[in-house]
């Protein structure tokens, strides 16, 4: 794995290692998710993505990295941490949110979200496991005509905290960082709604 990542063994009396918000992916099935997740938190500003089971690892078949998505430049803010037992890594005052269809769940446009947010995904070929649905206090449902993907879902989410919890109020000096093409985040002014068309 690339040198952000961490296959925990972690003792039950260690210090926990949660930083929230965070995401949890919970046993998926394919690195390009994977890799497309932690790009989804970088872009975002969650500093954690979690998963569990073995299936990405096997995936991999003796590779040492995930998809490109992982590597990209701007992606090592972001701590990717393979460990199981995850609810363990963070403190008592975490709010689990599982993005799983249920009878209880709200829906993502009426949803607040947590300040201390562990937001958990199921697989891609499943739902999460009751084991982990048990300790989630809020269950949270993204309303579309089909299943969306794994990694299309993490962006949904982490976009929608973004905004919620900005009111709105994001700019793009607050959020590009990096060159794209003409423009450049470490050259900007207070003109640059204007040069972009947006004033």
């Amino acid at each position: 794995m690339a040198n952000n990542s961490s296959n925990g063994i972690y003792g039950k009396k260690a210090k926990p290692e949660g930083i929230t918000p965070a995401v949890t992916l919970v046993n998926p099935k394919f690195p390009h998710n994977v890799g497309a997740a932690v790009r989804a938190a970088s872009c975002f500003g969650v500093r954690q993505v979690w998963w569990t089971g073995n299936r990405v690892t096997n995936a991999l078949k003796g590779q040492r990295r995930l998809p490109r998505e992982e590597r990209m430049r701007g992606y090592k803010d972001v701590e990717m941490r393979h460990f199981d037992q995850v609810f363990d890594q963070f403190d008592d005052d975490v709010v689990p949110v599982a993005v799983e269809l249920r009878p209880n769940s709200e829906q993502l446009p009426a949803f607040q979200h947590p300040k201390k947010a562990l937001y958990l995904f199921g697989p891609e070929d499943g739902s999460i496991p009751q084991m982990y649905l048990r300790h989630c206090h809020r269950f949270v449902v993204i309303p579309t005509a089909h299943c969306v993907n794994l990694a299309a879902a993490v962006y949904i989410m982490l976009y929608d905290r973004m905004v919620k919890m900005s009111d709105g109020q994001v700019t793009l000096a607050d959020m590009l960082d990096e060159r794209r093409g003409w423009f450049d985040a470490a050259a900007m002014n207070d003109d640059i709604h204007e040069q972009m068309g947006l004033s």
